[in-house]
This record gives C-alpha cells, sequence and structure tokens, in this order.
C-alpha cells in the first residue's frame, strides 16, 4: 500500500490520524497507553481488526511506561483498553491474546517482559497483513473482471492491519488483472467512506464513485450494482454481523434486488462466545457527531438525538462469509 495505518517505532506507536483525513495526511507517535486510548475512542485508528493491532501495542506501551511487570496493573490496563470500544471483538481479543501469552513461561527480567509483549503484538500485526491476503484471494474468486461493487463504511487498509478486508478483495482483483470498479456508500454521520474510503481507493488507481448511502437503492433498482461487500466489527455464532451503521439496510436493498451480499472478516472477528446478534454490545456515539459532526452546528438546539455507531445484519440476508480459512455461505437463499 502506498500509506501506513499503523506501526511500532522503536518503543513508539505510530498511528495514522483517520480523522484528519482526506485534507490531510498526519502521524502521531505514542508512547503512553492512555493516548492509544484516546486515539481509539476519537476514532484516529479505527477498523476492528486495526484497533486490535492498536491495543495490542498500547499493551507493550504500558508496561514500557511504568518500567514494572505487576499483574494487577496489567490487568486493569486491559480493563481499561477494553473499554475503549465494546462492539469491535477483536480488540478484546487482542488484549486477551497479549495477557495470556504473559501467563505461560514468563521471563524473569522486566526486558525479557516487555521482549515478549512487543514480540506478540508484532505477531498479531503480520499475522492480520497476513488474513487481509487470503481473505482478498478467496474474495476474488466471486467477482468477475468488469464487476461494479457497492461497499459500505471503510473494510481497507486504514481498517486493518494489510491490504483489509471488503477492499482487500477489490485490491486482489486489481492484482489479478480484473477491472473493478467501486461505488462507495459516503457513510453517515461521519463519512467514513467519503473521507476513507474514497481516498484509499484514489490512492491506489481504483475506479470509484461516492454516492450519498441513500442512493445506493437506486442504483441496485437501475442494475448497477453486481455485489455488495461490507466488513464485520462482530459476527455471533450463528453469524449475525455487527458492521457500521447502515450495513442492514444494504443487505436489505441488496435481497430485494437480488445482489450477493459479502461480509469480509477474519477468523478474529467471528465471536463464538455470544450466541447471536442481539447479544452484541452497541456502542453509541456522542450526539455532537450527528448534529456538529465537522465543526458546523446542522441541526437545532435542543433536539434529541440517537446515534448507535453499528447495527446488526441478520445471517439469512448473507450470501457469503469472506474469511481467511474460504468462502463460508451465509444464510441467504437466493
Amino acid at each position: 500500500m502506498k500509506f501506513k495505518t499503523l506501526e511500532r517505532l522503536g518503543n513508539k506507536l505510530r498511528l495514522l490520524d483517520q480523522t484528519k483525513l482526506p485534507l490531510q495526511v498526519k502521524y502521531y507517535d505514542l508512547d503512553n497507553y492512555k493516548e492509544v486510548i484516546e486515539a481509539i475512542k476519537l476514532l484516529k485508528v479505527r477498523g476492528a481488526p486495526a484497533i486490535g493491532i492498536a491495543a495490542a501495542y498500547g499493551m507493550a506501551i504500558a508496561v514500557e511506561q511504568s518500567r514494572r511487570y505487576d499483574l494487577d496493573y496489567l490487568r486493569k490496563v486491559a480493563c481499561e483498553i477494553k473499554d475503549a470500544r465494546p462492539t469491535a471483538v477483536n480488540l478484546a481479543w487482542a488484549v486477551d491474546r497479549v495477557v495470556a501469552k504473559l501467563s505461560v513461561n514468563v521471563p524473569d527480567s522486566l526486558e525479557g517482559i516487555l521482549s515478549l509483549m512487543w514480540g506478540e503484538a508484532e505477531a498479531i500485526h503480520e499475522e492480520d497483513r497476513l488474513l487481509c491476503e487470503k481473505m482478498g484471494r478467496h474474495g476474488a474468486e466471486l467477482i468477475k473482471d468488469g464487476d461494479i461493487v457497492l461497499t459500505h463504511c471503510n473494510a481497507g487498509a486504514l481498517a486493518t492491519g494489510g491490504i483489509g478486508t471488503a477492499l482487500g478483495v477489490i485490491y486482489t482483483c486489481r492484482d489479478q488483472g480484473k477491472n473493478v470498479k467501486v461505488f462507495a456508500n459516503e457513510t453517515r454521520p461521519l463519512l467514513q467512506g467519503a473521507r476513507l474510503t474514497a481516498w484509499e481507493l484514489q490512492q491506489e488507481g481504483i475506479d470509484v464513485t461516492l454516492i450519498c448511502d441513500n442512493v445506493a437503492g437506486m442504483l441496485m433498482y437501475q442494475g448497477k450494482i453486481d455485489h455488495a461487500i461490507v466488513g464485520a466489527d462482530r459476527i455471533a455464532r450463528n453469524g449475525d454481523v455487527a458492521n457500521k451503521i447502515g450495513t442492514y439496510s444494504i443487505a436489505i436493498l441488496a435481497h430485494r434486488h437480488n445482489v450477493p451480499f459479502y461480509v469480509a472478516a477474519p477468523y478474529s472477528t467471528f465471536d463464538n462466545q455470544i450466541e447471536s446478534g442481539e447479544r452484541i454490545p452497541i456502542e453509541e456515539r456522542s450526539q455532537l457527531e450527528v448534529i456538529e459532526g465537522f465543526g458546523r452546528r446542522t441541526a437545532p438546539e435542543g433536539v434529541k438525538v440517537y446515534s448507535p455507531a453499528f447495527d446488526v445484519t441478520p445471517h439469512d440476508l448473507v450470501s457469503y462469509y469472506i474469511t481467511d480459512e474460504g468462502l463460508k455461505p451465509g444464510g441467504r437463499k437466493s
């Protein structure tokens, strides 16, 4: 990719601040775990795999800061990081993986512990890069030369440690010589599709057209969409999918117009501890993101706001899950 979303620099984490895109490409070097938490909360880093990777690095940074290994302190930090955003399961998964690594053959020196923690965070990062490549190859099997794909929110390199989940399929098709066009929903209210997906695809030379979220139905009705591909923040045991708010509407429209609907996600996004989507915790965001999301008020004073960050798409609306292990049929019959 022509940009790096996050990377380790010594004992720091370098992040591309996604709140500044597309107008400014700005990086921050973080050496305080509370800064990592703040970056996750404020969406400076976002996307389920990417915040999991950032969280893993945050755990190492916390011990680097304290210069001591204390299990109670580590558990406290783990809880703080996991509370940053509740819906994306990769966040807790990555933190728990780092903690679990320390529960077996703990080194007897601080430097040994730090080496182990940084190493595990880097392993999570590298693993995600490889998982993205596998999802890209499997998903590309569904796409033909000349196809037109609709996507929602951002599930590309900005959201992962590699080429992305949903957008990773597009990049793989490009590398295979397929000419694929993309319609990107703007993704209200913070415009991740407009600010991030459109920017990212342009960086990679992909033919992308930005649309308002409520244009998708008309395009499907006109027969101008061949596939809809989204990412996921958590997938329950029965296949229900939590993803950026508006995903459910896209799935309904896709079913109505006989457009295949795919969900691209690595194994770490599948939560077998939760039976169905009804049990997935849904994060609610600040009302300010709706009434003055970019510094200018667009709603009357005193109006009530309901702003869930995610919705749940039932498994029976999913045609295929694009995973690192291959294509898995969803519950949709047509």
